[in-house]
């Protein structure tokens, strides 16, 4: 264990170093962002319309047996905004960004193109993994905020649908509790989450061996271990910004 610590802090470290250098391959972050960020969009716009619907449900359900079913728009914003929009975004990245990185970087490492490329003076850190790592921070936060804004719809929609709330009243209680600090605290989680997602696919994929048992091993490692930091970093983070009051 202490030495696949060491191995992926060495890893991370590398990886962290050359996203800060000269020179950036912006051409291949900008493909990296279309690839992780926009192609993410609808499978990440349907989860979240869905969580927000259910969530309006169940708190619905649980608020008339305390007569507090007026809190519903509150607690709904709250919830997606600062844990279920980040984490769940996080979590359909880490099924469809972070399995297809440690795919492909997989791939290029058992036939030997990673190879090519140190032969060729260019360095993987550089060319593969710093581009994917800018390219997941930078849109995973576009991509929570989006979340928010459909996962807090398909609360309306449920509650002005099903439940009879007055839709003005509840954009009205919605506008006015939802605060600049919790948004921006789910941003922020988003982004570490982004740099999760990101390095664990170009970690596993980088390490993978065997062939196509070895592509499809690192594959599911990366979503694993994504998974497990996502929500480890959830933790950590909801209780520094606890302490801080955000």
């Amino acid at each position: 264990m202490l030495s696949e610590t060491g191995r992926l802090a060495a890893f991370i470290g590398r990886v962290k170093i050359s996203a800060v250098s000269f020179p950036l391959y912006f051409g291949e972050i900008v493909r990296q962002c279309i690839k992780i960020g926009y192609y993410s969009l609808p499978v990440v716009g349907l989860t979240a319309v869905f969580i927000g619907a259910a969530l309006a449900l169940n708190i619905y359900v649980g608020g008339s047996r305390f007569n507090a079913e007026q809190f519903l728009p509150n607690i709904v914003v709250l919830g997606i905004t600062r844990e279920l929009g980040p984490v769940i975004a996080g979590l359909m990245l880490a099924g469809r960004v972070s399995a297809g990185i440690a795919a492909e970087i997989g791939t290029m490492k058992v036939t030997e193109q990673i190879d090519a490329l140190d032969t060729l003076s260019t360095s993987p850190y550089r060319y593969l993994y710093a581009p994917r790592l800018w390219a997941a921070i930078i849109t995973l936060p576009i991509l929570v905020f989006v979340a928010d804004v459909i996962g807090v719809a398909g609360g309306y929609l449920v509650a002005t649908g099903t439940l009879d709330f007055n839709g003005d009243l509840y954009i009205r209680n919605t506008m006015n509790y939802v605060t600049g600090g919790d948004i921006f605290g789910g941003l922020i989680k988003a982004a570490v989450f982004g740099a999760i997602v990101s390095l664990m696919g170009c970690y596993h994929g980088q390490n993978s061996e065997g062939g196509a048992s070895g592509v499809g091993r690192a594959a599911t490692l990366a979503v694993v271990s994504s998974a497990v930091l996502i929500f480890f970093s959830n933790f950590l983070l909801t209780t520094l910004f606890t302490r801080i009051g955000l």
